[in-house]
């Protein structure tokens, strides 16, 4: 029970990694709120794991304030946030990726940190302490040819993690970030741009352990970060990828 007594707010918690984060938070002793832009999904996982859940547009400031009021009502105190939500193009050369998916990264994969920055940090700041954890990729690291954009907002993600972490540790809050590689989640087709045997023969060779991550894998390494056995780290950016940035 590493996080009993601790209350948690998960973005893109209805599948894949954060769904994964979600239900370790809350096996481990957590309140958990379920935020996503797919309502039913965040309440089914919601159900599961007795928490509570929040359809929320990370892009959106508005819907931002609204989800941050809900976990500040239901919670009264917020410990731990995980900007998980994330969303991709597909595999297109640089300057043929439209304006419109360019917006829809930056919004998805940067916007939303400066959106719930605004309203948990002054939250966080009030009780003397947090943690946040975003959920950036080894795109931002390693970037793959044909992501580009997407590559470019995950290492926006790295730097705000970095800035982040060394403004706000006089404060008690600790900021981290896990990049972890592609994994079995709903958007590696899209990283892909089509899921065939060849073509996860093609990403699984870059990765030295063989095989994609998973959202135990990640939520095990957000666990750590989370929780208070990682008091004195701030401003990792930890890999969780099988070797593939060595």
């Amino acid at each position: 029970m590493r996080l009993e007594g601790k209350t948690a707010l998960v973005t893109g918690a209805a599948s894949g990694f954060g769904a994964g984060i979600a239900r370790r938070f809350a096996a481990e002793g957590a309140r958990v709120m379920v935020a996503d832009i797919d309502g039913a999904g965040a309440t089914s996982i919601a159900q599961e794991i007795g928490g509570i859940a929040q359809t929320v547009d990370v892009a959106d400031g508005t819907s931002v304030a609204a989800m941050c009021e809900a976990a500040f009502g239901a919670f009264g105190a917020l410990d731990i946030l995980v900007n998980n939500a994330g969303v991709t193009h597909l595999p297109t050369p640089l300057d043929e990726v439209s304006e419109e998916d360019f917006d829809r990264v930056f919004a998805v994969n940067a916007k939303s940190v400066y959106l719930t920055a605004r309203h948990i940090v002054p939250h966080m700041r009030g009780q003397g302490r947090g943690a946040i954890l975003n959920v950036a990729s080894t795109a931002g690291v390693s970037p793959r040819p044909r992501l580009n954009w997407y590559n470019a907002s995950k290492g926006w993600m790295i730097t705000a993690t970095r800035t982040m972490a060394v403004e706000l540790a006089p404060e008690g809050i600790r900021v981290n970030a896990l990049n972890p590689v592609a994994g079995e989640t709903p958007l590696l087709a899209s990283f892909m741009g089509e899921d065939t045997p060849e073509m996860r023969a093609k990403f699984l060779a870059t990765i030295p352990m063989g095989r994609f991550s998973t959202p135990e894998d990640l939520a095990n390494a957000a666990l750590f970060l989370c929780s208070d056995e990682a008091s004195m780290v701030t401003g990792v950016c930890m890999e969780v990828d099988g070797g593939r940035c060595i």
